[in-house]
């Protein structure tokens, strides 16, 4: 990875670029992230990190966010989150997008539409052999963990949390972002993929794809209502609107 936010040597001496950018490199394994949250992580003041996402944001790493909440809303103005910018994750990916989303559209033209969904469904059926293996070694409850975790393996910097009446799969970062947002079937075969697995419906209600800081998918609970209210969150997405999000 190239340096992100990176001054001139005369300006920035080498451990403040490094901590510049493990900051960066927080909000990429952990999604938008508030001042507190990031001091509690890399054991800096506020204030330090303060001056580095000033830094970032001028170099046009990052940006701030209102924090998006999923559920009902507490008083008060919402935290200001920093997220990265597109330039931002471009520091980190190290990817062929251009190539790749240059083939997908030869194949659109050439093919059609149906050609695309079938490479997108083929590719995900690939990796989904790995995921399925850790699914069923974990026990029922933990089984959206051990997806995260095999995600995690694969680049995609996945968590889980729990959710009203079900839990949420969050993927803060996605190497191939730039290209599912040109062809969001790659979303909607992921999330297929995360159905199948899982043995239950799931809604993606976030995509990066779209501009949000992270992916989000909400799986439900055993039992529960499997529905997430306006309330709660944006309309849901059913897996043929996944790469599109709602909000």
């Amino acid at each position: 990875m190239k340096n992100v936010g990176e001054a001139p040597q005369e300006e920035l001496a080498t451990g403040e670029r490094s901590t510049r950018n493990r900051v960066a490199r927080s909000i990429l394994d952990h999604g938008p992230s508030t001042v507190a949250d990031l001091a509690k992580r890399l054991g800096l003041t506020q204030a330090a990190v303060r001056r580095h996402l000033d830094a970032l944001a001028h170099e046009n790493v990052v940006e701030p966010r209102e924090q998006r909440v999923y559920g009902a809303r507490t008083r008060g103005r919402p935290a200001k989150v920093f997220a990265l910018t597109d330039c931002g994750r471009d520091a980190f990916d190290q990817s062929y997008d251009k190539l790749a989303a240059e083939a997908l559209r030869w194949i659109t033209e050439h093919h059609g539409e149906e050609a695309v969904v079938a490479f997108a469904r083929a590719r995900i059926t690939a990796q989904a052999e790995t995921y399925r293996q850790a699914i069923d070694a974990a026990p029922p409850e933990q089984r959206t963990e051990a997806l995260a975790k095999a995600l995690t393996a694969d680049g995609y910097a996945a968590t889980a949390r729990s959710a009203p009446v079900g839990e949420q799969l969050c993927q803060h970062h996605c190497p191939v972002a730039h290209v599912a947002e040109q062809f969001p079937q790659l979303c909607e075969a992921e999330t297929e993929m995360f159905s199948e697995l899982l043995g239950t419906h799931v809604q993606r209600l976030a995509t990066i794809a779209h501009g949000d800081g992270v992916c989000t998918t909400f799986i439900p609970r055993s039992g529960g209502s499997g529905t997430i209210t306006t309330r709660q969150a944006t309309t849901p997405a059913s897996a043929s609107t996944a790469g599109r999000n709602p909000a």
